[in-house]
């Protein structure tokens, strides 16, 4: 099977961790990771944990009618080629993103799979217009051990999902960096039965990034944390938002975030930005 001309999803910028006093996380705690090395590892401990967790649910009497389904979201490195003042840095979309996508995807896999190797990793072409593609990581000791990985599926590959499911069986499956956000992007027709199907998955791991009130936000998922999130400012600082009042479990609300923006940054980017400019004068005017 093909290769090439296959999908990823969208991100923007890597991010300089810097230090900033009481705010902010040391080092040894910084939320978000800090290369794509750390965001990989990350990623497959929590694959890892949440599948082992899956597993012995059903041993213990839980729903063994429900087999490991897991949302993984990826925030998937720039091209060294990309310039600050690049509008998009993915112009060719899916299909340029596709090759960096198939490497995370083939390393993660053959970190969840105990014994397995690259070689291990059979892949298919779900749809060549859309750029889908599934990756199987064959286990070396039971089949029983395999890990399917549905990548950058959209709507318009729901049938193939299904497939895909039922093939898989109580294997555990991935759906890498979807291109939906919840049933209703399905159809009016189909959300219901999307709804269905889509209440099966559970995040795995995810590493995503908004804008909200104008800043840089980052929100991550880890099985043994639960979901947390921060604010990386002008500078560069990390900046953790938090309340005792949010669940782990839920990804946070949009305007939970906004509110928590208010208290750590009162100052809105735009106004920090003119302060800034004020001290040292326009970018034109310095000497540096």
């Amino acid at each position: 099977s093909s290769r090439h001309d296959r999908p990823g999803r969208t991100m923007r910028r890597h991010l300089v961790l810097l230090s900033l006093p009481l705010l902010l996380l040391g080092p040894a705690d910084a939320l978000i990771p800090s290369t794509p090395g750390e965001q990989t590892r990350r990623a497959v401990a929590s694959i890892r944990e949440t599948i082992s967790r899956r597993a012995a649910d059903a041993a213990d009497g839980g729903d063994a009618s429900r087999p490991p389904r897991l949302y993984v979201d990826y925030l998937i490195p720039l091209p060294r080629e990309t310039k600050a003042e690049d509008i998009d840095p993915w112009p060719g979309g899916l299909a340029q993103q596709y090759p960096y996508a198939e490497e995370i995807v083939r390393e993660i896999l053959a970190g969840v799979v105990d014994g397995s190797t690259g070689d291990d990793c059979t892949t298919q072409i779900v749809s060549e217009t859309d750029c889908c593609g599934l990756y199987i990581q064959q286990s070396p000791v039971s089949a029983r051990d395999d890990v399917a990985c549905l990548v950058f599926a959209s709507p318009d590959q729901f049938d193939d999902l299904k497939r895909i499911e039922a093939m898989v069986g109580p294997r555990p499956l991935i759906l890498f960096n979807r291109q939906f956000q919840r049933a209703e992007d399905f159809g009016f027709f189909g959300k219901g039965e999307a709804s269905r199907v889509l209440s099966r998955y559970e995040w795995g791991y995810a590493f995503q990034e908004l804008a909200c009130r104008g800043e840089d936000v980052k929100l991550t998922f880890e099985r043994d944390v639960g979901w947390e999130a921060c604010v990386v400012d002008e500078k560069g600082n990390e900046i953790e938002l938090s309340d005792a009042g949010w669940d782990p479990r839920e990804r946070p609300r949009y305007e939970d975030l906004e509110r928590k923006i208010n208290e750590v940054l009162p100052e809105p980017l735009w106004l920090r930005m003119i302060g800034e400019a004020q001290e040292k004068g326009l970018k034109f005017q310095r000497e540096e």
